[in-house]
């Protein structure tokens, strides 16, 4: 009786063991998965920031073709870059602004974009070979396949929106459509934001820790300033395709007035917001202005709401970011856009969606939490 007894002791205590360690196995392939996606994220963020530098050294034009494959290798002959330079000396831009440059000259603005476009290519492969390792390793949640998969979609449209902007760029004008190149930005930044959510969500960072649990209230703030700072973000990207930055380069007001002068001249009235350049310009101070203050706003009211210590660290971060932020952003105006500050300004505004995403992050409900738990248990 005594040896049944004991060996069933012992069969409990090895499937324990045994389950104990599939826990273990288990959360060490969601930290390889977190890691991985924010290996991503670090990737797009880079990208971001070349497409700034493309656009700031007008070199988006340079490559007059689209080759997801055979594109991927550079002109390695000196015929083969005469013959990328004849076919960018039949677009507008080279007539309109680099007549008579030299083939060193055009080399240089080829290569950006080449780098950039390489980028695109190279941040597909380390998303899609992980992926497919993972889902066949059975170590991804159920919930988490089609959301993965969905973003590697967006990032092949991200590809062709890319390439249809550039387009726009190529026979009746000398630089991109505003609209599609904000339509580029908003869609390379929605899927960073989505990355980055889903990583978060699988390190399980804690919210509820040393303060009180976040209300619907602190996710609704944290989403409306979510969309704020997209807004603001969206203006930018209007700012820069249109060039509003090289003029008006005084704060706060633009030439002696809050509101520039001519501010509703196109018809109908929407245009402005999109085609005029002092119209545009004033849009995204005024939103950056907005998203400053209500980001002070929720900082001060985060110290009276008693929230998690991991929330509030969020909000400090936030702080920081917005401030840095919206410094950088007059620093720019006032310098008239030298490129190195430039783009410090857009690694700027990543950042500050960084921040907000994590914050909306760190005030989610508990029952999202739990729902993480159980896919983790469902784990194909």
């Amino acid at each position: 009786m005594r040896t049944s007894t004991d060996a069933l002791a012992l069969q409990r205590g090895a499937a324990s063991a045994t389950a104990a360690g599939n826990r273990i196995a288990s959360r060490r392939g969601e930290r390889a998965i977190a890691h991985w996606l924010l290996c991503c994220c670090g990737m797009i963020f880079l990208m971001v920031l070349l497409g700034g530098i493309t656009r700031l050294t007008q070199s988006g034009l340079s490559i007059t073709d689209w080759q997801p494959v055979v594109g991927i290798v550079p002109p390695l002959s000196h015929a083969a870059w005469v013959a990328e330079f004849d076919r960018y000396r039949l677009i507008p831009q080279y007539d309109a602004l680099n007549r008579g440059m030299s083939l060193a000259e055009f080399k240089y603005i080829f290569m950006w974009e080449y780098v950039h476009r390489l980028w695109g290519r190279l941040i597909g492969v380390v998303y899609f070979v992980p992926l497919v390792w993972f889902i066949a390793r059975r170590q991804v949640p159920r919930g988490l396949v089609w959301p993965l998969a969905g973003i590697f979609a967006l990032g092949g449209a991200q590809g062709l929106l890319g390439w249809y902007m550039v387009e726009s760029g190529l026979v009746h004008r000398i630089e991109v459509s505003q609209y599609r190149l904000v339509a580029h930005l908003a869609l390379a930044l929605a899927i960073y934001a989505a990355t980055l959510w889903i990583a978060l969500g699988v390190l399980q960072m804690p919210s509820a820790d040393g303060g009180e649990e976040p209300t619907s209230l602190w996710r609704r703030l944290a989403e409306a300033l979510l969309v704020l700072v997209a807004l603001t973000i969206c203006a930018g990207g209007f700012t820069a395709g249109l060039r509003a930055g090289l003029v008006y380069n005084t704060f706060p007001l633009m030439d002696g007035h809050f509101v520039p002068a001519g501010y509703a001249h196109l018809h109908p009235f929407w245009r402005n917001w999109f085609e005029d350049i002092a119209a545009v310009q004033f849009d995204h101070r005024l939103l950056a202005e907005t998203t400053v203050g209500s980001v002070v706003l929720l900082w001060f009211a985060g110290r009276r709401a008693g929230l998690p210590r991991p929330a509030r660290r969020a909000q400090h971060a936030l702080l920081a970011a917005v401030l840095l932020q919206f410094a950088l952003g007059v620093s720019t105006l006032l310098l008239v856009v030298p490129i190195p500050l430039a783009v410090a300004h857009q690694a700027g505004a990543v950042l500050l969606l960084t921040a907000a995403v994590v914050f909306r992050h760190m005030v989610r409900r508990p029952a999202v939490r739990g729902r993480l738990d159980r896919a983790r248990a469902a784990a194909i």
